[in-house]
Formats: C-alpha cells, sequence, structure tokens
C-alpha cells in the first residue's frame, strides 16, 4: 500500500482520475493511519470536484410530490385535500401553477417533503 502522496487540488480530470485511483489503492487502510487520513482528505477534495463539475440541480416539485404520492400509495384526491382543492391539485401536477407558501407549508408538515424542493418554481411541461 502506497503511504505517501503528495495532496493536492483536484483541478482536471486528469487529477479526478488520479485521485480515484488512489482511493481504489487507499480503501482498506486501517483508521488512526496515515493511509486513513488521506483517503479521508482525499474523499473532501474528491466531493468537492464532484460538486463543481457535476453539480445537481434540485427535483422539480412536481416531481417530488409524484415521487412521493407514488411511494406512499397515495390518490391525487389526497393531494387535492392538502392543497385546498382536486382542481388545485391538477393545475399543479399538469405544470400549470406553483405551490403557494401556505400549500409548500402544509405539504411539508405533512408529507414531509422538503420545503426548498416545492418551493422551486414550476417548470413547464414540454
Amino acid at each position: 500500500m502506497q503511504t505517501t502522496y503528495a495532496l493536492k487540488p483536484i483541478k482536471t480530470e486528469a487529477d479526478y482520475e488520479a485521485a480515484m485511483e488512489l482511493v481504489e489503492n487507499l480503501w482498506d487502510a486501517k483508521p488512526g493511519t496515515p493511509e486513513a487520513d488521506q483517503l479521508e482528505v482525499l474523499g473532501i477534495l474528491i466531493d468537492q470536484y464532484e460538486a463543481q463539475q457535476y453539480p445537481i440541480a434540485a427535483p422539480d416539485a412536481v416531481e417530488a410530490v409524484l415521487f412521493y404520492m407514488e411511494q406512499n400509495g397515495l390518490e391525487r384526491a389526497e393531494l387535492g385535500k392538502l392543497l385546498g382543492s382536486r382542481s388545485r391539485a391538477s393545475e399543479f401536477l399538469n405544470h400549470k401553477t406553483s405551490l403557494s407558501l401556505t400549500q409548500i407549508r402544509k405539504l411539508n408538515e405533512v408529507w414531509g417533503i422538503p420545503a426548498d424542493v416545492l418551493i422551486q418554481p414550476v417548470r413547464e411541461s414540454a
């Protein structure tokens, strides 16, 4: 196992590939060893590089609600009750209107969907 490596910022794809290879070599490092410390720091550097190079956009509010409903066996009528009416739920699910602050709070409190996802503007359907 390699015991020394000059850690440096990951700025290019080549740096990233080298860092990933080193992670593979250090993966079984015993806790408390210099190799384990290198692995930890390398993980932070890789995470930072990936966040900059491959940002993940917040999910669409409609997609998030539909996913939650599917995962929990909920029907559109149940969403209508939370939003105030079936027509309001239909407008939202058909990407015609965004949620109000009151509706965001209710979905967050009752269904536990993160408010930062629900507050995203509704993307027009294709």
